[in-house]
């Protein structure tokens, strides 16, 4: 086993101060990315998409010992382990969005879906690459595309 120790290299500001129900594909935000760090966003700009990583810091400790959920909270969907959920009640409680950068200015991106509260630490920021990061055949259950929602 790896004693693992992750630095945060930016911090989440936005209006959201807490994780409830939010239509996350509307909300802006702001990823400060640490000042000595500004250097390694060269040339971010000229991507349209951002994929996002970071620390649900607001996870309860003892949300990291549940293995089953049900999707987005909901009693109607069925129980999953929480491997094949987006649930942040995990043992890592680590973020990942895909988001749309607005815009850059030094060391701030401006961007929109980032399901993140305020305060919310970055640990790592990739680019979107579209040959990469999506595949034509993957697939889904049936219960998420027949239960999707904007929360």
């Amino acid at each position: 086993m790896y004693d693992i120790t992750l630095k945060p290299i930016g911090v989440v500001s936005n209006a959201v101060k807490d994780p409830g129900k939010h239509d996350w594909r509307v909300v802006e935000s702001e990823i400060l990315v640490n000042a000595d760090l500004t250097e390694a966003l060269d040339r971010i700009d000229e991507y349209s998409y951002l994929v996002i990583l970071y620390w649900m810091h607001n996870v309860k400790p003892s949300h990291r010992f549940i293995q089953k959920v049900h999707p987005r909270g909901r009693q109607d969907l069925p129980m999953v382990g929480v491997f094949a959920s987006r649930s942040p009640a995990r043992p890592n409680p680590i973020g990942m969005t895909t988001v749309k950068l607005l815009s850059r200015q030094d060391n701030v991106l401006r961007v929109v879906s980032l399901d993140a509260v305020d305060g919310t630490p970055v640990l790592d920021i990739k680019p979107y690459i579209p040959d990469h990061d999506a595949d034509k055949a993957a697939q889904t259950p049936e219960w998420l595309s027949c239960h999707t929602d904007s929360t």
